[in-house]
């Protein structure tokens, strides 16, 4: 390349068959027309002051005149530092390779950071061709005044995908972070925000954004929180490219070109936008934020010891009342009567204490139906029992015995059941059965735990790494960083969830061993009053609200659609115990095992990624589901009906005949069981209702009316249970019944801050964000985190209400209390 004087010079050497070379001094803020062929070339010299206080932007902005051009014109500015080169008519490409051509484009050029505090510099713009037709075109370059974005001050502009647009920020003193926020009114067309180095080359266009920094795509909102860790030079740019297809965004795809060069008309595709950028919030609000989530949940601790204190107090003042209540000689000798029977007396007989006889049992099934038969155990045989080692007992050892083994078809079948009928089975083996319920869970909770961390560790990492924002479905207005978290506010709200969970472990704990010292002290009310005491399925659920805790923690730490299923297994688990837990208080003998109880968890959460996964539009997949779910739903209903007295075998088709023909044509018969027979009434059609509505309407988030079916269960079994209780002649005590409600109304505005739904991941990412808000509570949680606060709550309150709403039947005879 030849040297030119700062002066027009003109050189043609047609001997060499070299082009005409033009340099010519410009100006900003002019409008030069020219026509370029491959003959000539034209070099536009420009200088400006660059100063190291204030940064002046510079805008290159090209106009292609001719309507057809055989070859495109070339543009390149050489800078000190940097260099830029550009086509036009640009070609952009979008999905499937199509080509949009653009014959206006607009680019900013980069400005690297100069040392002197004042210092002239040069660019160039060199314009050339190959076409040998004459080519018209129109370039202006201009200073751009609001480059540089003021802290809290809007900014509005316009941009195209040939026309991007970046700014540059700088941090004030004493700002660490900032929020970074774009808005429009329009959704579409589709744009991308990202967050740039100090460094040249700008990535601002379509085909490159992505390459380097923090971005995310947009339809009317954007927001990405910055530190200032994270950029030496104190500054960034703010980049807003507009994008040639809106299918990122969730718009609509264009028809397929016809032919695979064919250039397409990409239409009118401008776009206003407003900028603004804030400080984020600083490390006092931070601490403020974790001091708050701490002092609500540790609060709760505080009350429960002040609960546990007046109680035990008040059983105090009780048990001196029983003491000093006048006593009668006879019933005085009684009672040393009875207290002088040594532990080797009761042993002297024990070979059969832990059995009934077959006289007893034939006696108390001889009594009517409307009285409930409770069995005569002898203190002895509960003394034998109870010394007995627990780790000898096995939970198959009940199969053995011969009188439950030929009675319990007769028992579980009488028209009215008692608790008495039910809770016939060794306590030493049903604790052991019950128990296996907690281990299970423990060591589901490792071996699901573990990957999931690992896991979401992994995707935390990718973000970070590759800038990516839309990886993770954040509510990007109150997202505050901590770390390499990206959200931690979200996380710290679930702490809740595993205080709470940890402190109703302690309170079962604390009554497990009351329960166990009054049966090592032989009380009556221990032995044979009230519903009977197994917390195996109490230690399950404390352990499930942790692990919920836990993993909601994870899942928010990049939530997806792909992830989901972290928020949601524990979900399944915990109201499939919750339902167990209220069917065991009254059928202690006959309830589920916890293999089988965890088995049919598992097929819940299988059903839940099927449906993520395949779940969507897929007319298939619902079809076969709803008749599963139905086909489940009859065959519970069966299993409940009969109290587990009935085989699923080749003969099940000729006994439901017989009963149709017996009961409904030969004589018309109402149902023996009319209680159960309502509740399962009701609960088919509510499973049906549900079955229907999916099929129908086909919702996106399966795993949501996944939980909405396991909850609505939950709620109607709850109900009846209520309804039935007080039915009965039962009462509710003051503190089941202040846990009831309270429960009540705080589930009540735990869903009203669930349902604000500030993300959604059935939809794409840009969508997602148009229902960002901001924070709500301390600057530091917002929505969805209260959500987690309410919720937590609402669930530990409803763990309290099954563990006292039998407590009124703790001085009542098992064979009193009624089954339903």
């Amino acid at each position: 390349m030849l040297r030119f004087c700062p002066v027009l010079l003109v050189l043609m050497l047609p001997a060499c068959g070299a082009s005409v070379v033009i340099q010519r001094d410009a100006q900003f803020d002019v409008t030069y027309d020219d026509t370029v062929t491959s003959d000539n070339q034209t070099i536009y010299s420009y200088n400006h002051t660059v100063s190291r206080n204030k940064t002046e932007g510079v805008r290159v902005s090209v106009e292609l005149l001719s309507e057809s051009a055989q070859s495109p014109v070339l543009f390149v500015v050489r800078q000190k530092q940097a260099v830029l080169s550009f086509q036009v008519p640009l070609i952009l490409r979008g999905l499937y390779q199509r080509k949009y051509q653009y014959t206006q484009v607009g680019r900013t050029l980069c400005q690297p950071p100069t040392k002197a505090l004042a210092e002239t510099q040069f660019f160039y713009l060199d314009v050339s061709t190959l076409s040998s037709a004459g080519v018209h075109y129109q370039l202006r370059v201009s200073r751009v005044d609001s480059f540089t974005l003021q802290t809290d001050k809007k900014f509005s502009f316009n941009a195209t995908p040939s026309q991007p647009q970046f700014f540059k920020y700088m941090f004030p003193d004493g700002v660490d972070t900032v929020i970074v926020k774009v808005n429009s009114q329009k959704n579409f067309p589709c744009s991308v925000m990202s967050i740039q180095d100090i460094q040249c080359p700008v990535y601002d266009l379509d085909n490159n954004v992505a390459f380097i920094g923090m971005y995310q795509t947009m339809t009317t909102t954007a927001a990405i929180t910055v530190q200032r860790k994270d950029f030496p030079s104190n500054s960034f740019y703010v980049v807003v490219v507009v994008k040639t297809e809106d299918e990122a965004c969730g718009g609509p795809l264009r028809f397929y070109p016809l032919l695979p060069d064919q250039l397409l008309d990409p239409g009118n595709r401008s776009k206003t936008l407003d900028v603004i950028v804030s400080p984020a919030i600083n490390s006092e609000v931070y601490v403020m934020g974790m001091l708050f989530c701490l002092g609500i949940f540790m609060s709760f601790y505080l009350l429960t010891f002040l609960v546990a204190c007046v109680e035990n107090k008040r059983m105090n003042r009780k048990r001196e009342g029983l003491l000093n209540a006048d006593t009668s000689p006879a019933e005085t000798a009684s009672l040393l009567g009875k207290a002088s029977v040594s532990p080797y007396e009761y042993g002297s007989f024990a070979d059969n204490g832990s059995t009934l006889s077959s006289e007893a049992v034939t006696d108390s099934l001889a009594s009517t139906d409307g009285n409930c038969g409770c069995m005569d155990r002898s203190l002895e045989s509960v003394a034998r029992s109870r010394q007995e080692s627990l780790s000898s007992v096995e939970e198959d050892d009940y199969d053995t015995l011969v009188d439950i083994d030929s009675d319990k078809n007769i028992v579980r079948t009488k028209k009215f059941l008692c608790v008495s009928d039910l809770a016939r089975k060794d306590k030493r083996i049903l604790s052991k059965k019950y128990q296996i319920y907690f281990w299970n869970i423990a060591t589901i909770a490792v071996f699901y735990a573990l990957p999931v961390i690992q896991l979401v560790i992994t995707y935390q990492t990718v973000v970070n790494v590759t800038g990516n924002q839309d990886i993770c479905y954040y509510n990007f207005l109150c997202a505050h960083p901590l770390g390499a978290l990206s959200s931690f506010n979200n996380i710290l709200s679930n702490l809740g969830y595993v205080l709470l969970g940890l402190l109703f472990l302690l309170i079962i704990l604390q009554r497990d061993i009351l329960h166990n010292r009054a049966l090592e002290r032989n009380e009556s009310t221990a032995v044979e009053c009230g519903i009977p005491k197994h917390f195996g399925l109490y230690y399950a659920m404390g352990t499930a609200l942790m692990m919920e805790g836990l993993l909601s923690a994870c899942y928010h730490v990049c939530p997806n659609y792909t992830n989901f299923q972290f928020d949601t297994s524990f979900m399944y688990m915990i109201a499939g115990l919750c339902m167990l837990k209220l069917y065991q208080k009254r059928h202690p003998d006959i309830n589920a095992s916890a293999y089988s109880a965890y088995a049919c968890l598992a097929a819940v959460i299988f059903f839940s990624v099927l449906g993520v996964v395949f779940g969507k539009g897929n007319t298939a997949f619902w079809i076969v589901f709803s008749v599963i779910h139905i086909l489940a739903t009859l065959l519970l209903s069966t299993q409940l009906y009969y109290m587990g007295r009935w085989r699923l075998n080749s003969g099940i088709l000729r006994r439901m005949l017989n009963v149709i023909y017996t009961d409904c044509i030969r004589q018309c018969s109402g149902p023996m069981y009319i209680d159960r027979m309502v509740l399962l009434v009701m609960g088919n059609i509510v499973n049906w209702s549900l079955a229907a509505y999916g099929l129908i309407k086909r919702p996106n988030d399966f795993a949501s009316y996944l939980l909405a079916i396991a909850i609505c269960n939950l709620l109607l079994y709850f109900t009846f249970y209520i309804i039935m209780k007080l039915r009965s002649g039962e009462r509710i005590q003051c503190l089941a019944l202040v846990c009831i409600l309270f429960t009540a109304v705080v589930w009540g505005f735990a869903l009203f801050f669930f349902l604000q739904g500030l993300s959604t991941w059935q939809k794409t990412p840009a969508e997602s964000r148009e229902h960002n808000r901001e924070c709500i509570l301390l600057s530091f949680f917002d929505d969805h985190d209260i959500w987690h606060f309410l919720s937590s709550i609402a669930m530990f309150g409803s763990f309290l209400v099954l563990l006292t709403m039998d407590d009124d039947l703790d001085t009542v005879q098992r064979d009193k209390i009624y089954v339903f």
